[in-house]
């Protein structure tokens, strides 16, 4: 009895452990929803949108999915991620091919966000505060040079 008790624990040990490590790693269905979500809440999309954005985002996710279990067996190989990256560009571009007049020109500011990392919070400016620095590289020249005094 002991031995059968023993091995039911172990057992449900390793059931919940494994368990446990599957839900770390979003799945790409997940992933794409997500990403639709916070699209529709910014652009307004229509539910023809909706769909067909799904679709690649989903794609997408999935081969960024498979790309780290490759990852995982057998290392780094930057082939494989400058194809993802060109997938990702190509993702955006059949994406912003969806949208429609101002929806475009939001995406577009999206996409420039999340490669700046500004975030929503980031915007929002707290009274008292003042303004975020511009992160362009005029912020970090330096004044006109000063002339040597005789």
């Amino acid at each position: 009895m002991k031995k059968f008790i023993f091995l039911f624990l172990t057992a449900l040990t390793f059931a919940f452990v494994s368990n446990a490590q599957q839900s770390k790693t979003p799945l790409p269905a997940e992933v794409a929803q997500k990403n639709v979500d916070d699209l529709n809440k910014k652009l307004k999309l229509n539910e023809t949108q909706k769909s067909v954005i799904f679709r690649f985002t989903f794609e997408q996710a999935k081969a960024q999915q498979e790309l780290m279990k490759k990852q995982e067996k057998t290392g780094f190989d930057e082939g494989d991620v400058d194809k993802f990256y060109k997938m990702q560009n190509e993702t955006s571009k059949n994406i912003r091919n969806v949208l429609k007049g101002d929806q475009q020109i939001a995406y577009d500011r999206i996409i420039e966000d999340r490669l700046s990392g500004v975030t929503e919070k980031g915007k929002k400016k707290k009274k008292g505060e003042e303004e975020e620095a511009p992160s362009d590289i005029k912020g970090l020249l330096s004044g006109p040079p000063m002339e040597k005094q005789n």
